[in-house]
């Protein structure tokens, strides 16, 4: 590798000290990192089951029978879809429905919204 395509703005190769990361702004240090123990709610690695996003809803209610209402904005075939079955599992980003032996993956980011036919966990 040639190190004489940027030449150095120093006399005889001597650094000026840029590329030295401690002369470097702004670098963390790892000692000033937040404790996670001082905060409400964490333990340092979980965050608190208490908390209402629509992912802790539909994991509370596995095993129950919805309907999935979708968009697809770029589809012309798909443009509405519903798809209705039992939430088998979910995460942060999808569902994933048991429709008469037909397992489908959704998207969260397609839900419209979620219909269930009874009381629901929350």
């Amino acid at each position: 590798m040639n190190n004489n395509y940027y030449p150095s703005s120093t006399p005889n190769g001597m650094t000026n000290g840029i590329n030295n990361p401690a002369n470097m702004p702004n670098t963390p240090n790892i000692n000033n990192l937040p404790n996670l123990n001082n905060i409400p709610g964490m333990n340092g690695t979980q965050v608190a089951q208490n908390v209402d996003y629509v992912d802790n809803i539909f994991r509370l209610n596995i095993g129950k029978e919805a309907s999935f209402y979708l968009s697809y904005s770029d589809s012309i075939e798909w443009r509405d879809k519903v798809f209705t079955g039992v939430i088998r599992e979910s995460g942060k980003d999808y569902v994933l429905l048991d429709s008469n032996g037909t397992w489908i993956l959704i998207w969260m980011i397609y839900i419209n919204y979620v219909t269930f036919n009874g009381p629901i966990n929350y």
